[in-house]
């Protein structure tokens, strides 16, 4: 398993053009083995707030959408433990509240994040690929 950031669900569902040779096979690899891509329940809220405010759209509603993303990926909850590993996160990795949920849902989980955020990657606190 592997766990997504909000816009390599995205891409994953529309616009595989815009993932890098590592995630395409990544994902591969994880679907091959029998497994799905997992993506944190934040991911929702990101998805539908940038809807909503007009920062994205799509050609399906936001509940099909929504519904999609439930279908394709296995859908990890925030628990208390990932809620404390975002917490405990260094300095050194980004602040914005949503990329330390999604990052410390692969750590909890034991798996890499799979992302193209330069600041996440650079980081190096967590394992990714891209």
């Amino acid at each position: 398993m592997i766990v997504l950031d909000t816009h390599v669900a995205l891409w994953t569902l529309g616009d595989v053009g815009m993932l890098s040779t590592a995630a395409v096979q990544a994902i591969k690899e994880t679907e091959s083995e029998g497994s799905r891509c997992a993506v944190s329940t934040l991911s929702f809220y990101e998805i539908a707030r940038a809807i909503v405010r007009g920062r994205m759209q799509s050609t399906l509603t936001l509940e099909e959408l929504i519904a999609e993303i439930e279908r394709r990926f296995i859908v990890r909850p925030l628990t208390p433990q990932i809620a404390l590993a975002a917490a405990q996160l260094p300095a050194a990795f980004p602040s914005d509240p949503f990329d330390r949920i999604i990052a410390a849902t692969a750590m909890v989980e034991g798996v890499p994040l799979l992302t193209a955020d330069q600041h996440i990657r650079r980081s190096r606190v967590i394992r990714t690929i891209w």
